[in-house]
């Protein structure tokens, strides 16, 4: 996501996750109608590939598992990291060990609710040693953080020399490279949660199959039905041990595949949905907006950034009607990064959201680069206004533009024509031919979407004209569509010029977005066509050299923060200069109704433990007026200022305050400054 990570998500998974953030969200959830506070429907999007929280690294697989499994530490409503399984934790003055002592009478449960063990030390050294063996897809969270793990993973040491150790059955502590202020912040990410070894060894490759008996369960709810493109239901866990803290006992599920979005808000007004996102392209919104006008409410934005991508190094064309030669010059347009510039101008992505959320909404979740531009800050300036001060050295287009959230700073028809003209000057000396066809797949059966690519071929058509690119929007069925983009293995089996991909912060630090990016290991590297680790002479024709150099400049400088966001921000600069993305919107902003008590649920901007979670939601018999609404949000925004701040003053006491280091991860490892958007 996103979130989680959260989660990284393209293409079809942007439904789902949307779709969960509307429902479980802190901002509004609900109970269906008839005044049943117990019971939460809605809907589903994304089946998940796996059930094993450790290796798989997809919000369709986090948003199910997060419900079942928890980890030492979790996001109460105002984003404190809070004990789970873990009831204390210390930080030893150099900044570089964790300690954290276990809560006693946690158990792990089987699918059928049965006692099979009591939860352990020795469980998180499972679960990260089974992350390594098995070759987790989130490795990278962790790897360059635990004292030898990446030595570990390439069979320079023993796993006894891997900084995670069970000093006992009730004490867990992780050893760093090097002092880490966020984290914290990791510790509520899957790849960190404990596993049973027992259960591990006797279930073998069969541990995380798609099926709810192959994990065991520590966390709040059972997965109790599930099946594919159809359903899925939770059942709360009675002897969780934080059961006071479950207001909703059971969820339920039922998929959806985009084709009928009125369709959620019909269920809601039968009182058959707990929540409804709304559209207002649907012939459902009159009704809705005339019988719910003072309930309609849009929610906060998150952590996860979804953008538009490249595909740079394109060679397979099974749904492209391109010649040969329009193959080669849209190549050779998309390796040019004026050219890439061109298309980021000119696409109107208020117009491209309105498709969606409608013209009220247009705005509210729109992002400007793809690390929000408030998700850290030091000595008084947020993490946008760095990046502001270093990417208008990169040309006179980046002086006027405004990087914050809800609003739209980069759609600007005149800069994409002088941008296009220097870039055709440069393409027509090497024999492109015009125009550049750029072929963009989409669901066929997801309308929204098939919409909102009609809306970016319209403003980028008519920014730039006809006779110079044509978007050839490509309508696909759902698995031919998820396999080109969303499950392609490799560059080679991506078969689009451009498409939707997403990310979601795993903890709380610049770089949990910015080594995405990474051309030796980024995580959404190869959406661009790039291998990670390979193609270095298109690494360095496209900048991503110089990216490396900044990312590695940043990642060193480890107790002093406002140095090592100033440096993040430089990376920043350069990859929003490249346009090797094209930020978009963020979860959230949407139009929606809602029977959930506003702000009742988890919060948090990074890790597993926060908007996707069932945990501490309240539902209540009516539906949220907007009035209340906006005065819970103010109320939530004062309280949530408190806390955190008396949180942070907590944390200090933690470690010695004498070591800079470890102060320094003490005072940040609280919830950073509010930095969500009200919509």
């Amino acid at each position: 996501m996103k979130k989680t990570k959260l989660f990284a998500t393209v293409g079809a998974a942007v439904l789902s996750a949307s779709i969960l953030a509307a429902c479980s969200n802190n901002s509004t959830t609900a109970s269906q109608g008839g005044g049943d506070l117990t019971t939460y429907k809605y809907v589903f999007s994304g089946d998940p590939k796996s059930l094993d929280y450790i290796l798989a690294n997809q919000a369709v697989t986090a948003d199910v598992t997060t419900q079942m499994v928890d980890g030492l530490l979790e996001n109460d409503e105002y984003g404190n990291l809070v004990p789970s399984l873990a009831t204390d934790w210390s930080v030893s003055e150099d900044g570089l060990t964790y300690t954290y002592t276990l809560r006693d009478g946690v158990f792990w449960y089987t699918s059928d609710g049965e006692e099979y063990a009591p939860v352990t030390a020795h469980d998180f050294v499972t679960g990260l040693k089974h992350a390594v063996d098995g070759k987790s897809d989130a490795l990278y969270v962790v790897e360059d953080s635990v004292k030898n793990l990446k030595a570990y993973k390439e069979g320079k040491v023993n796993w006894e020399e891997v900084g995670v150790k069970a000093l006992d059955d009730k004490t867990v502590q992780y050893t760093l490279n090097q002092p880490e202020s966020y984290w914290n912040s990791k510790v509520t990410y899957s790849v960190l949660f404990p596993v049973n070894a027992k259960f591990l060894q006797s279930k073998g490759k069969d541990f995380g199959a798609l099926d709810p008996s192959s994990i065991l369960v520590n966390g709040a709810y059972f997965l109790s039905a599930y099946a594919s493109k159809s359903l899925m239901e939770f059942t709360k866990n009675d002897n969780y041990w934080d059961a006071d803290n479950v207001h909703v006992q059971s969820v339920k599920l039922t998929y959806t595949d985009g084709s009928d979005p009125g369709s959620y808000y019909r269920n809601f007004d039968k009182g058959e949905f707990s929540v409804a996102r709304l559209y207002p392209n649907d012939p459902t919104y009159q009704a809705a907006s005339e019988k719910y006008q003072d309930n309609i409410v849009y929610g906060l934005i998150d952590g996860t950034t979804y953008y538009f991508t490249f595909n740079l190094n394109r060679s397979a064309f099974a749904n492209s009607t391109k010649t040969p030669e329009q193959q080669e010059s849209a190549k050779k347009a998309m390796l040019n990064k004026d050219f890439r510039q061109a298309v980021m101008f000119a696409l109107d992505r208020a117009a491209y959201q309105a498709q969606t959320v409608g013209e009220e909404a247009k705005t509210k979740a729109l992002r400007n680069m793809l690390v929000p531009p408030t998700f850290v800050s030091a000595d008084g300036e947020d993490f946008g206004k760095m990046v502001k001060k270093d990417l208008v050295g990169y040309g006179t287009e980046w002086q006027d533009v405004d990087l914050s959230d809800s609003q739209d700073g980069l759609y600007n028809p005149q800069k994409a024509k002088e941008e296009f003209a220097k870039a055709r000057q440069t393409l027509e000396a090497q024999g492109v031919t015009f125009p550049i066809y750029l072929d963009f797949p989409i669901d066929q059966a997801d309308s929204n979407r098939v919409q909102q690519a009609q809306s970016f071929k319209q403003s980028v058509e008519a920014s730039l004209g006809q006779e110079n690119i044509i978007i050839n929007v490509i309508e696909t069925e759902t698995s031919t569509y998820e396999s080109q983009g969303y499950y392609a293995e490799s560059p080679e089996q991506q078969d689009y010029d451009i498409m939707m991909a997403g990310w979601g912060p795993d903890y709380q630090d610049p770089r949990t977005y910015l080594d995405i990016m990474s051309p030796i290991d980024g995580a959404m590297l190869q959406k661009t066509g790039i291998h990670r680790g390979g193609d270095k002479a298109l690494v360095k024709q496209v900048g991503l050299d110089t990216y490396q150099t900044l990312l590695n400049q940043a990642s060193v400088i480890s107790n002093d923060n406002s140095a090592r966001y100033n440096a993040y921000a430089k990376a920043q600069a350069l990859l929003l200069d490249s346009a090797l993305q094209i930020p978009m919107v963020a979860i959230g902003g949407v139009p929606r109704v809602s029977k959930g008590v506003p702000f009742s649920g988890s919060f948090s901007w990074a890790g597993n433990k926060g908007g996707s979670w069932y945990k501490r939601l309240k539902l209540q018999a009516q539906p949220v007026t907007t009035e209340q609404y906006e005065k819970a949000y103010q109320a939530w925004q004062s309280e949530k200022s408190a806390s955190n701040a008396k949180y942070a003053d907590s944390l200090v006491n933690r470690v010695k305050k004498s070591d800079t280091a470890a102060s320094d991860a003490a005072a940040t490892d609280a919830a950073t400054t509010d930095t969500t958007t009200a919509n």
